[in-house]
């Protein structure tokens, strides 16, 4: 199994088009061995401590294999709507790895 956490930075004013992208593309997980663990998005109050930039949203997915991520990163429908991401998202940062 391996597990993939995305913290989401959003542009200004471009919320509802991240969530346009994320009504589309999160239901397509399962489609590819996956599963959406989580999703948060934190409030103020969250934060205990915080060396970098707050997160509008923070993932975590697990996928069966690699080639399963590969999978969901081609969709169709997901790049078909990439659009919506690029218009969205100022930035993301991923962590990658394995239970142990």
């Amino acid at each position: 199994m391996i597990y993939i956490m995305q913290l989401i930075y959003i542009k200004e004013g471009q919320e509802e088009i991240f969530h346009q992208f994320e009504d589309i593309v999160l239901p397509l997980i399962p489609n590819y061995n996956g599963k959406l663990l989580l999703r948060v998005r934190p409030g103020e109050g969250a934060y205990i401590e915080c060396g970098i930039e707050k997160p509008y949203e923070i993932h975590l997915v697990s996928f069966a294999a690699d080639e399963d991520i590969l999978n969901y990163n081609n969709d169709a429908t997901r790049k078909k709507f990439l659009h919506l991401k690029e218009q969205s998202i100022k930035a993301a940062m991923l962590v990658k790895g394995n239970a142990f």
